[in-house]
Order: C-alpha cells, then structure tokens, then sequence
C-alpha cells in the first residue's frame, strides 16, 4: 500500500530541506475528520527554523506541489498543516490489499530480529491466581503481534520452580505430607501446606531456618529435596496447563529458574573477576550507587544460596548466547521495576555484547487488587484464575440461554465470548494502570468490551449470509464508498498495520484494543445510516465488500489479542 505519511514527510522535506524520515514521525492523525485525514504539526521546526509555527505553516503549504490524486488539499489550522488525502485512493489502497491479501496488516518489518519474551511465570505449588492473568495476556498479546509483523519471536514461561519457597513447602511436607492428598488435588493441597509452613516460620525462627536449609539442600542436589521438588513441579504444570488451554497461550520455552541452577557458579565467576562482588555481612553483592541505584544487588546470600538475581543474570547470559535477541522483554508488575533496574545494570558487568545489554526492558504493568486491598498466596486471599474463567464462561452461556436459546454449539459460542470478555478487560486500558477486580466489571457485555467487539463481527457475517454472491473486488465501484460512514471505516483500516507497529513501540497491546473498538464503533454507524441489502447493485456491492473488510480486520485483530470469534451469537 502507498505509506500516505510517507508521501506527505516527501512533501514537507523538499519544502524545509529537512530530513524526510525525522519529518514522517511527526505526523499526526487528527481526532476529528474536519481537520483532514493527517497533520503536520509546525511547532516542532519551530526552534529549528526560528520562526512562528503558523509562518512556518504558511511556507511550507506556499512550497508544496500538490498532487491531486494523491492529496486532495492541504489546509493550515493555526501552527498545523491538515493533508486531506484522495478518497478514491485510500479506498482503493484498502480494498486492493485486503482482496489480495488474508493477513491484512501482515508485515516484514520485523525480519530477521530476534525478540524474547518472557511472561507468564507463575509459581509452581502455587494456585493460579488473577494477578498472573495480566502478564499471561500481555506477554501472549505482544508474543503474537511481534510475529505477524515478522519478527522471529521466542515466548518463555519463567517458571517460578526455585527458591526459598520451596525449602518451606519441603519442610512443611516432611512435618504434615500424611495429612494432604497432593495426588488428587495438589495445587490446592499445597497451598493448605504453604500457608500453614508460613505461620509456623512466623511463630518459630527455627522452623524458618530448616525451611532455608532445605532450599540450600535443593541447590546442593540432596536426592529427597530434588526428588520432592520434581513431584511439586510435574503436579503444577499438569495444573497450569487446563488454564493455558483456556486462554490459548503458547510458549516455546518452558526454561524456569531451575534450568538456570547449574549456569550460576559461572555468573559469579565473571562477578567476582569484575572487581565488583563484595561481601556485605556475610552475603555477596554489587553496590550500585555509583549508578544511582541506592539498594545494592544480592548475588549470593549469607548461607551460601542465590536470588532472583543470580538466575536472572544466568538467563540473560544463555538468552543472549542461545536465541542471539535483539530486544529481550520481561513482562511482569511494576512491583519489580527495582529488580529489573538492578539485573540490568549488573548485566552490563557480565562481558555481554552491548547489543544484548541494551536490548533489555522491563515491560511493568499494574496490580490486579481485591476490593479489600492485594492478593498474597500466604494469607491465602486469591481467586484463582481457573475459576474465574469457568466462572465467566457460565455467565456468557446464561446470558446466550436467556437472548439466543436456540444458538446451535452454545458451549463452544459462551467458551470464547466468557475467556474473550476476561482477556479484553484486561487489555483494553493501559497496562501500568491497577485493576480493582469486579465481578460485574469484568462481565460485564455492555459497551466497551470484548462482546461487543464480537458482536459486531457476528454482525458482519449476518450481513454477507444475506448475499447470493459475494462480490469480487474488480466488481466494486469506489466512488459508492465516499460517504462519511464508509470513509470513517477506511481510514481505520487503512491505519491497521500502523496500529500494530505502535503497540511494538510502546509495548502496548491496548493500542490495538482501543482500535479495535473504534471500528467496531464505526461499522455500527454505517450500519445504522446505511442500507447495505439493497436494490442499487452497485452500492449493494461496496457496501457488501466494505462489511467483509470490517469482519477480516476485526477477526484478525481480535485473535491477536487472544480473542476467538464466534460465528454466531
């Protein structure tokens, strides 16, 4: 397709003699279609050029070769210049690429880069709670769109399989194991241990100390705490599995903290020959003050076992070696940002190519709260992911009984609209915003959601059953689509791709999600001002060919988030 904002930053250099890529970046899409199709805000070249945007304005417009069938005007508002492109143009840009192409807005801007995404990670022996939701449809989201714009993606499940947690689940098993069936339900079982373990390290530090033993014991390769570990670990995942089967979540690595046990002894090896590692009342750590970061970064702690830390540097060492990333993503809450800062620096003492050092970020996202405050598996005050979604599921098929009873495949129908409406609240406000978690908020199929988005799919497909003959695009008279509704609707199309490279810019799939209610919002209007089944076969056949475009670009934006679409609802 033409790359409109190309054209006009051509336009814009050859009238300042300023550089035409720096210019593109500028260029704005108006929120309201009075002021033209793009704009170029003047402002910027103020400093640059030392006159008044709205001079600047004024000499740009007087310089610019206009080129009707591309621009059909250009107009100056104050410090802006408003470009109204041709409407047969962008219309016939739209509908060519979409006729000839099934993955519209597909791209290769992203080939050969290499980009890690690490998101998931829940704990194993630990329920699967709605505050691991965000980084699993976050992760999953980005993991998709990365791909169909052609990058070479690798999605890794940063399984939280170490660390002291399990020295307690091990002690709490060895003191109560008779009293729990972890065989036939061991999440829930081993949350009953684990709360139970917590209270008795509250009350007796010797029982907190064995629990830190056991963990040393772990890293050592004592056979029963390894052979215990292996049990917890394969229960989990049996488990975590039915969720990821509900939400359709993918990986190509299942590498947790584990893996990375044997990869540590030669992390702190590099450390210590950096100079950096210093011992601090018994514990190995890096200072890093000099970097403007106040808490120092533990290494190694004082009875000889490592952190986070440690195995995340062991990570981003195989990581760098093994997938060679451009951009390696850590998707997790904004609780972490101290963490990440710390790895990241200390990565820099690591020996690594800056390539990889520099392709490090942390992509944090907000909590999801409870009305009476946060989540902690150890207070044992969670909802737990699985639930909620059965929960949601239900709710869509009460909701399908009550509107549509005589709905053929209804379970399949309340199945992706009950995991479509969780996976679209969760994606469709910025990700560093907190969720209060509501039942009626996040079901509710009223405005703004998943559903609706759905619905208005449904409704495409309820438009084109009506048709004897889907018409071919060489059939299509474009002049029948310049009216304000159809346009509205092209525009958005044609700024799909667009809106897929801004969610990989900013990391920031509700870029997408709110796209994708716009045009759903937009097909609503054109459906209600204009008659798409009509006697006129040519304007029938537009606005047939219009209605298919609506219902691909939907489906496939939807799907990129994570959301199946139904057929019927």
């Amino acid at each position: 397709m033409i790359d409109f904002k190309q054209e006009i930053a051509k336009k814009v250099a050859k009238a300042t003699n300023l550089e035409e890529n720096e210019l593109k970046n500028y260029i704005e899409i108006p929120k309201d279609n009075t002021n033209g199709d793009y704009a170029f805000p003047c402002f910027r070249l103020a400093k640059e050029l030392r006159k008044a945007p709205p001079v600047i304005a004024n000499e740009i417009k007087e310089k610019i070769e206009i080129d009707e069938k591309i621009i059909e005007k250009v107009e100056i508002a104050g410090g802006y210049l408003n470009f109204y492109i041709s409407k047969e143009l962008m219309t016939k840009e739209v509908l060519s690429e979409i006729a000839d192409n099934e993955n519209y807005g597909k791209s290769k801007i992203g080939e050969g880069k290499n980009i890690v995404i690490d998101y998931s990670a829940p704990n194993i022996a630990k329920p699967f709670h709605i505050g691991h939701l965000r980084s699993t449809v976050i992760g999953g989201a980005l993991y998709k769109i990365y791909k169909y714009l052609g990058y070479n993606v690798i999605g890794v499940n940063h399984l939280g399989d170490y660390g002291t947690q399990f020295g307690k689940l091990i002690e709490g098993y060895k003191l109560w194991g008779d009293e729990y069936d972890i065989e036939k339900d061991p999440i829930n079982e081993l949350t009953k241990i684990y709360i139970r373990i917590n209270q008795a390290c509250k009350e007796d530090e010797k029982v907190l100390e064995a629990c830190r033993n056991n963990f040393k014991k772990l890293e050592d390769g004592d056979k029963y705490c390894v052979e215990l570990w292996e049990k917890f670990r394969k229960l989990s995942l049996q488990e975590f599995q039915r969720v990821y089967d509900l939400l359709g979540s993918e990986f190509d690595s299942w590498n947790g903290e584990a893996f990375y046990s044997d990869k540590m002894p030669e992390v702190i090896d590099i450390l210590e020959k950096s100079g950096k590692l210093v011992e601090s009342q018994g514990a190995k750590i890096i200072d890093l003050e000099e970097e403007g970061i106040n808490t120092p970064c533990i290494i190694e702690k004082s009875n000889g076992s490592t952190t986070y830390a440690t195995r995340d540097l062991a990570a981003i060492m195989y990581r760098a070696r093994t997938y060679d990333f451009d951009k390696a993503l850590y998707v997790t809450s904004y609780e972490q940002v101290l963490h990440f800062k710390q790895v990241f620096t200390v990565a820099k003492l690591l020996g690594l190519d800056e390539k990889y050092t520099n392709g490090l970020k942390h992509i944090p996202f907000g909590m999801v709260l409870l009305k009476t405050g946060k989540m902690s598996t150890r207070e044992g005050n969670i909802i737990k992911l699985e639930e909620l979604l059965n929960e949601s599921i239900s709710r869509a098929k009460e909701i399908i009984e009550q509107k549509n009873p005589s709905l053929e495949n209804k379970e399949e129908v309340a199945k992706k609209v009950g995991i479509g409406a969780v996976i679209f609240n969760d994606l469709s406000n910025s990700r560093v915003k907190d969720e209060i978690f509501d039942w009626n908020t996040i079901l509710n199929f009223q405005g703004e959601t998943g559903p609706y988005i759905q619905y208005t799919y449904v409704r495409t497909k309820s438009v084109l059953e009506k048709v004897d003959k889907m018409p071919e695009y060489e059939e299509i008279d474009l002049k029948k689509l310049s009216d304000e509704y159809s346009q509205n609707i092209i525009k958005l199309l044609y700024n799909f791709e667009d809106t897929l490279i801004q969610v990989t810019g900013k990391e920031e799939p509700s870029i997408l999600s709110r796209y994708l209610i716009e045009l759903a919002k937009a097909f609503s209007s054109f459906y209600n001002e204009n008659k798409i089944i009509t006697e006129e076969k040519e304007v029938q056949n537009a606005r047939v060919y219009l209605t298919y475009a609506v219902g691909q670009v939907l489906k496939k934006g939807a799907n990129l988030l994570g959301i199946e679409m139904p057929n019927k609802m």
